[in-house]
């Protein structure tokens, strides 16, 4: 092969629907004596600029047809695209194909015409380019005689070599790049024909046949939403954070602006995920009420709502003022200036996240450059359409989000004894504060606030000791609390710990063999439980 040696451009092929820089490239080419094929709109754009084209019709001799579906699907134009200069030579002349040396090509804006609100699957299903792909695919396996070039970033270092072809390693990675924009396109009409077609009333013969919850293969249709981060959970581990290609825009948390602080790290967004999503599962409680989460380690570590939102922080941070140093910190108020100015007195944080922050408040922050101070909207609509991921040892596990709620008239309350009113707020406070703690897990909760959290332990008894030992540091009085678990109490020994602290209510989503043995433990102490139903383990 000759691709080690020097390639002449001779004859460019444009077509794009991202028509950034097309013109000043195309008038780089023409001064440089490249003949330029193209076709629709991309000529009308380059003839306007009184550059010479050449239509592709004049190379095939077949005008477009079907609306323009076809024109570029013919040999002249893939036998140019794929010719091997010292191989196909005869083949070549004897057909009459001249070949291709240059291939600019961006394809029909698939993933933002399904993005735009009202999008008709007649409408999405005409932006399936068909010839930009093959013509992508043809020129990257050609890459030793041709140069592909898909994003007008790139344009400008073409332009610092013509008319020679840039190096073959530059060939190389821009045939590698061809092949990633097919494949995120495919998988981008994948998935938005998947949804649709689940979305479609079945026929009564389709109804009785099985279909899979999960489809056979799963694209994910993924595009790096930043600079590679600095590093992984370990400075020796690379990461990167990724967002769905077809995403018109960044969302959920992803999408928070950020306004002072180093960037974030890898640790930083999976705290600052659990820190938002506890809040947003607490504030739904007592919507009115201002709301506070403080998390280390992607567990909360204090929790609470108050009237107002200093109050709130302080409770928050009292349930566990030592794991508290060095968190991140959520709340669903404005941030001000006298909060910014009583959180940098008290604690050093990683990073505040709010909905909102006024000037005074980032003028006080300021004096802290260190801590990140991110601001965003409500997340749970974004994360209703992102499955949840994690790597094995061979492959990968994939499950849908918990996202799942119990209505309070659904729950069923199993003790002889009823809760009042105030234990029924209590219960439903620590039950939406226990579900985003890792398990085992185990809360104790009163008056709107977490008084002691335990979480990640391999025993649920060791995990609720934990989180009266972290009650009884904060100085917390545990009479009359509540006590949260995620999951089933195999024995009573919780229960009895429970009512020794002075828990006087429990919730839990039962489903134990003992389930019985617990209920009798909680009679037995004139205590009062719930069951939900419902099971939220977070490994």
């Amino acid at each position: 092969m000759h691709s080690q040696q020097p390639i002449t451009i001779k004859t460019a092929l444009l077509s794009v629907s991202d028509k950034r820089g097309i013109v000043e490239l195309g008038r780089a080419l023409q001064q440089h004596g490249i003949r330029i094929l193209s076709t629709g709109g991309t000529a009308a754009a380059l003839a306007a600029a009184d550059i010479a084209v050449t239509p592709v019709s004049a190379v095939t001799g077949q005008a477009e047809i079907m609306d323009g579906r076809v024109k570029t699907l013919h040999p002249k134009i893939h036998g140019g695209l794929l010719a091997r200069r010292d191989v196909d030579a005869a083949v070549m002349q004897a057909q009459g194909i001249t070949g291709i040396d240059l291939l600019v090509v961006n394809l029909y804006p698939f993933t933002q015409t399904v993005a735009t609100p009202g999008c008709s699957l007649d409408n999405a299903i005409e932006q399936i380019d068909v010839g930009g792909p093959a013509m992508l695919r043809a020129a990257c396996k050609n890459h030793a005689w041709v140069t592909t070039l898909t994003d007008p970033d790139d344009y400008p270092s073409l332009l610092q070599t013509l008319p020679q072809a840039p190096p073959l390693a530059v060939r190389q990675r821009l045939a590698q790049q061809g092949f990633a924009m097919t494949t995120a396109y495919d998988a981008a009409i994948s998935a938005y024909l998947q949804q649709q077609f689940a979305a479609a009333q079945p026929t009564a013969e389709e109804s009785a046949m099985p279909a899979p919850s999960w489809p056979q293969h799963l694209q994910l249709n993924l595009r790096r939403s930043e600079p590679p981060l600095r590093y992984g959970e370990n400075p020796h581990q690379q990461a990167a954070l990724y967002v769905p290609a077809q995403a018109s825009g960044k969302q959920g948390l992803v999408g928070a602006r950020q306004w002072q602080g180093k960037t974030l790290s890898y640790n930083n967004w999976m705290d600052a995920d659990a820190a938002w999503q506890t809040l947003q599962a607490i504030s739904t409680c007592r919507p009115e009420q201002a709301g506070c989460v403080i998390v280390k380690h992607a567990n909360p570590c204090g929790a609470a709502l108050a009237d107002d939102i200093g109050h709130a922080y302080q409770l928050a941070f009292q349930c566990d003022s030592t794991s508290a140093f060095g968190g991140v910190i959520a709340i669903n108020r404005c941030i001000s200036a006298d909060f910014a100015s009583a959180l940098i007195q008290r604690q050093f944080a990683e990073l505040l996240l709010a909905p909102d922050c006024d000037e005074h408040a980032l003028a006080v922050l300021a004096e802290k450059p260190n801590l990140r101070v991110l601001t965003l909207a409500d997340v749970s609509t974004a994360e209703a359409a992102l499955p949840d991921l994690r790597r094995i040892s061979g492959g990968y596990l994939v499950q849908q989000p918990d996202l799942a709620t119990v209505a309070r008239d659904a729950m069923q309350v199993v003790s002889q004894r009823q809760p009042d009113a105030q234990q029924w707020q209590d219960l439903l406070f620590a039950w939406q504060l226990v579900r985003q703690v890792k398990s085992n897990a185990v809360v104790y909760a009163r008056d709107g606030h977490s008084l002691g959290i335990g979480a990640g332990q391999m025993s649920r008894i060791d995990s609720a000791r934990i989180a009266v030992d972290k009650a009884s540091q904060a100085g917390w009085d545990m009479q009359q609390a509540a006590m949260a678990s995620e999951a089933f109490f195999p024995f009573r020994d919780s229960i009895d710990a429970a009512h020794a602290a002075g828990v006087r209510c429990v919730i839990q989503p039962g489903g134990s063999m003992r389930d019985q043995e617990v209920i009798t433990a909680v009679d037995e102490h004139d205590m009062c439980m719930v069951f939900t139903g419902r099971r939220h383990f977070r490994h």
